[in-house]
């Protein structure tokens, strides 16, 4: 089996996912094919070589349809012969694409592809795609389906996360976030967004709050009270009898933000990398997905850890920086507690309750993050894991070369 190289990773900056928001007036593809410009244009790549464009996405629909990695590499300016194919994972696509790209390098399928994702949550909102796991009854009375706020609720029920400690995890995703943001730490990745004319739109992470306290979360009115209060927390009973109810402690303020953005990321062969001359930053050691019970849900990222350290012979104690998508805070205690890792280890830059979750673009974001950050501390390893919807986990392992 081949070895598979990281060669550079991009991103946009995450703009606010509304009207108004620093990069609602950016069509998807020009997302997309901004960080796919800036791969070729910081290494004079030849995108003849390149032998795949693979993007996630988790709403495909409109703008972000009719498979958006092919017309975004058609418009940032590949050559022709360089392909496109658009994945789904929800919440995991974007890293699910790179994982993708490395196992074609891996099998001797490819030399040079470049994996990514991108999502305009302001222009496609979230469920505009439909879907029968949601809007079909009887599918989702087979599947016991709730909304992933609700979900979060019964983890952080079920475990014992208080409102305070979701709260305190949050005001510190934020502090940590504001720190990295203005020490430079995202500088080595970001791409800034531009206008036809070559004006810049956003050129920096739009949502981080520094001043976000304890005190001010406690304000916030619970967000998925009255999802619950539909039906959707009776149907979690139903699922979980043991429970006597859910306590619905999650909010906008530790909960991940609603944004725009896309990323890159350059993957392949040690051979194709040397005929044009680029350098390696780091291997891909293993990677993979799991399923788990589709109402709770968010509880994939600590399962798929531990299936992708086996399949590397490593354990958590061999990992320097973990990145876990902070979908809510309750995610990331559970998969602090379920595996037993110290919280400096994890999300050292904030996560996206403090920049947001772009939904398809966010796993490959992570890929960049905790690379730059094993470079600016000389570490070796680092892991990327999401939760994902319907009950699954995705996670890759990376390690400088």
């Amino acid at each position: 089996m081949n070895h598979a190289y990281i060669y550079d990773a991009v991103r946009t900056p995450r703009g606010k996912g509304r009207k108004g928001g620093g990069l609602h007036g950016a069509t998807p593809v020009h997302l997309a094919a901004t960080v796919l410009a800036a791969l070729r244009d910081r290494h004079a790549l030849d995108t003849s070589a390149i032998d795949d464009v693979v993007l996630g996405c988790v709403e495909p629909v409109g703008e972000q349809g009719a498979n958006i990695a092919r017309i975004a590499a058609l418009v940032a300016g590949y050559d022709t012969v360089a392909p496109g194919v658009h994945v789904n994972r929800f919440c995991a696509s974007g890293l699910e694409a790179c994982n993708i790209a490395a196992a074609q390098v891996m099998a001797g399928q490819a030399g040079l592809v470049v994996g990514g994702g991108v999502e305009s949550m302001s222009r496609v909102p979230m469920m505009t795609s439909g879907g029968a796991w949601a809007m079909d009854p009887d599918v989702a009375r087979r599947t016991h389906f709730v909304p992933q706020g609700v979900s979060a609720d019964i983890i952080a029920t079920r475990w014992g996360y208080s409102r305070h400690a979701l709260d305190c995890y949050a005001v510190e995703s934020q502090r940590r976030a504001a720190r990295a943001q203005a020490e430079g730490r995202y500088a080595a990745s970001l791409v800034p967004v531009r206008d036809v004319n070559g004006i810049p739109l956003l050129d920096r992470d739009e949502s981080v709050r520094p001043d976000a306290t304890l005190e001010n979360l406690s304000t916030l009115a619970p967000a998925f009270a009255g999802q619950g209060e539909l039906g959707f927390d009776a149907i979690a009973l139903q699922r979980y009898p043991d429970m006597e109810r859910i306590e619905h402690r999650h909010h906008a303020g530790n909960s991940s933000g609603i944004v725009d953005g896309a990323a890159a990321v350059l993957i392949g062969s040690r051979e194709a990398g040397a005929r044009l001359g680029l350098r390696p930053r780091a291997r891909i050691r293993a990677f993979g997905s799991i399923g788990s019970d589709p109402t709770l849900m968010l509880t994939g990222p600590s399962v798929a850890t531990e299936k992708v350290l086996a399949r590397a012979g490593m354990a958590v104690r061999d990992v320097d920086l973990f990145e876990v998508n902070e979908a809510f805070a309750a995610v990331v205690l559970r998969f602090l507690d379920a595996l037993e890792v110290p919280a400096d280890r994890v999300n050292v830059n904030g996560g996206a309750i403090a920049l947001g979750h772009p939904l398809g673009a966010t796993g490959a974001m992570l890929l960049g993050t905790v690379l730059d950050e094993l470079e600016r501390q000389d570490l070796n390893t680092g892991l990327v894991t999401l939760c994902v919807g319907a009950g699954m986990g995705t996670a890759t392992l990376i390690e400088r070369v």
